[in-house]
């Protein structure tokens, strides 16, 4: 979006001024008022729009910021329709109740939260997506916390917590290689720094998790009681796990997030038809309206009726009405004037990564979009790393730090609507347990601080040079 800048910036005070007025503005709505996002952040596209119009731009120049800003979370949008129909399919091949029991079989040891915490953080380095391990493995964690009376809350911020360290520490993660990309550092180079920051993020998590977790283990009757429901809705079968199989082959091959998808709804899709699960009409009905359960047991139904296209609609309004509000930051030129003012003022290695992670947060905040995060901040700040004499890997690893992480906890952001949809937790319950995605963007801000962990452009070449030796 950098080149949507007028030909002349508004001041930094103005900016600044406009941009937290709409960020307060769109808070105080979701917080307070108890509105759905959409009302508020309309309402700051007719703040920017009249912001334009007495800059004298013209609404063909407004509309077209709009529309590139939307643009830019198309791909997302897609893959939201792909993942609701990915829901619903799994549900009636029986790929989400096979994944329920087995977690219902872990649920019944100690440290259910930590547990919940480790295994979508496995299932997330291992498919590199933190949408499809919520969209799958969380909606399975979900499923159990609310049969045994654990926090929702609670167990959302465990499912978000994993699901975006796999995010953040996967090569096959989009974030991640886009972070490494933008900068021109190794992947794996990359990806070996941010251990610095992520593993104690993930130790401490872990710790909290099972402090947290109930004292008392759900009893034998409370789960088998499920699990009999379970069984008696005729969904779960050896086949079930083919779906799952062949989204994790395709992942690891590399293949689109969009063909994985895709792929696996279908074969999903079919296995149930073969199996007799639904009439087909009625299967390929489940692709828009969701899978409906039909059982004699109520908990159950509740927890296998989900997915489907409508069920996203919700979602992608949202976030075209949220990147259209971007757009307008920058075709106004707020965004750009605060990014150019930040840049002249930095001098030591100290300000340039705290404020390389305060914008990366800022972006999140105002635009709602962890790629452009990730994609704004990564342009902005390579030249200033250069001044700093900072190895490029410091640059990548904050930006996932406050960039990539950030995204699930801002309400009106992709990401965050995303998950409270799918997990049916809203962002701001989940937001004080997800504990990694707060503690990553602290411990980069606190290195950042002191010091400790940032790697020199010379010391980056000694260490190049012993590995050649």
């Amino acid at each position: 979006m950098l080149h949507l800048r007028p030909k002349s910036l508004p001041s930094l005070f103005e900016s600044v001024a406009l941009l937290l007025f709409t960020i307060v503005m769109i808070s105080v709505f979701i917080t307070q008022i108890q509105s759905v996002p959409h009302v508020p952040i309309l309402l700051g596209i007719l703040l920017m729009l009249t912001y334009g119009f007495i800059k004298r731009m013209s609404f063909k120049e407004l509309q077209s910021g709009m529309i590139e800003g939307a643009q830019t979370g198309m791909g997302a949008v897609l893959l939201f329709f792909l993942i609701g129909i990915l829901i619903a399919s799994w549900m009636a091949s029986g790929t989400i109740p096979t994944l329920m029991n087995v977690a219902f079989s872990l649920a019944g040891g100690p440290w259910f939260l930590a547990i919940v915490f480790a295994v979508t953080a496995i299932v997330g380095v291992a498919l590199g997506s933190s949408f499809t391990t919520a969209a799958t493995v969380g909606v399975a964690f979900i499923g159990v916390a609310q049969s045994m009376d654990v926090s929702l809350a609670m167990t959302a911020g465990a499912i978000v917590s994993g699901a975006f360290f796999g995010d953040k520490m996967s090569p096959l993660s989009d974030t991640t290689n886009l972070a490494s990309t933008v900068v021109d550092v190794d992947l794996f180079e990359h990806i070996r720094n941010m251990s610095w920051t992520t593993i104690p993020a993930f130790i401490i998590t872990f710790i909290l998790f099972v402090l947290l977790s109930p004292d008392q283990q759900a009893s034998g009757g409370q789960l088998s009681g499920i699990r009999e429901g379970l069984a008696d809705a005729g969904l779960m079968h050896w086949s079930s796990w083919i779906p799952l199989a062949i989204l994790v082959a395709l992942t690891i091959t590399k293949r689109p997030a969009f063909i994985s998808l895709a792929a696996s709804s279908l074969v999903a899709t079919f296995i149930a038809g073969i199996r007799g699960v639904l009439e087909w009409s009625a299967l390929w009905t489940t692709w828009f309206d969701g899978f409906q359960a039909d059982t004699s047991n109520e908990a159950v139904n509740s927890l296998l009726t989900r997915g489907g296209m409508n069920s996203m609609l919700f979602t992608v309004s949202l976030v075209i009405l949220a990147l259209a509000l971007g757009g307008l930051f920058f075709k106004t030129g707020i965004i750009p004037a605060i990014l150019e003012s930040v840049q002249q003022s930095l001098r030591s290695a100290r300000s340039v990564t705290l404020s390389t992670a305060f914008t990366a947060i800022g972006i999140n905040l105002s635009i709602g979009e962890q790629y452009l995060s990730i994609l704004l901040t990564g342009e902005a700040y390579q030249d200033m790393y250069e001044k700093a004499q900072l190895a490029k890997k410091n640059l990548s690893r904050t930006l996932e730090d406050a960039g990539t992480v950030i995204n699930p906890l801002v309400p009106w952001s992709v990401c965050g609507v995303f998950l409270s949809g799918v997990l049916g937790v809203p962002v701001l319950d989940y937001l004080p347990f997800a504990f990694f995605c707060l503690l990553s963007p602290i411990l980069t801000i606190l290195f950042g601080f002191t010091g400790k962990t940032l790697t020199y452009k010379e010391n980056e070449q000694i260490e190049e040079t012993k590995i050649a030796q």
